[in-house]
């Protein structure tokens, strides 16, 4: 992680924000950050439903921090299954979301720069694929299509347009089929109570 994070930051040295691991003192400002972003309904959607309860996918929970530390933007990803294929094995693969940038940090690449950090570090940890909701308009240039998750749903209502993946290796979901579940690790339960 310490080489793509150090290439992220050699890339945007000039930028006014860094891209870093999250850890536990950015829990507070995480939270903050999605509730001014997305607001309530983010509890809602039908990704919140696979998160909910779990822990993101191995060192993939990233922020921006501005240059006095302070986190401005946040993506993690979350192991799911998506699926299974033809043998009826399930096919791994990874979550993406929430993305969120502070408004007041929009327009500056903040939330391209966490796509691009999450997709290499998710690579370079031997992931298959990554899957999303989101807008096609955004997405597609990190190379994430509609036709990759075509025979894949959500639990619960999602937007077939806005239901992406890209795969991190030719092939992983060929053949994928059937719904998305959590498989990622769970919360410990005493910190489920307090969340």
């Amino acid at each position: 992680m310490a080489t793509v994070l150090d290439s992220v930051r050699a890339f945007f040295a000039h930028a006014t924000f860094t891209i870093d691991q999250e850890n536990a003192g950015d829990v507070v400002a995480r939270e903050r950050l999605l509730d001014r972003v997305m607001g309530e309904a983010r509890f809602r959607k039908s990704s919140e439903k696979i998160r909910r309860g779990r822990l993101p996918a191995e060192g993939l929970a990233l922020v921006a921090r501005d240059p006095d530390g302070h986190v401005i933007g946040t993506v993690r990803l979350w192991n799911v299954e998506a699926g299974v294929d033809s043998d009826g094995n399930a096919v791994s693969a990874l979550l993406l979301g929430p993305l969120a940038v502070d408004c007041q940090h929009e327009g500056k690449g903040i939330g391209g720069a966490l796509v691009r950090a999450a997709i290499t570090e998710a690579r370079d940890r031997g992931h298959g694929a990554v899957l999303l909701v989101g807008d096609p308009e955004y997405y597609e240039r990190f190379g994430f299509f509609a036709d990759k998750a075509q025979h894949l749903v959500m639990p619960g209502p999602f937007e077939r347009r806005r239901f992406l993946a890209l795969e991190l290796q030719d092939g992983w979901l060929s053949g994928a089929a059937g719904m998305l579940v959590a498989s990622g690790r769970r919360l410990a339960a005493d910190l489920r109570k307090a969340a």
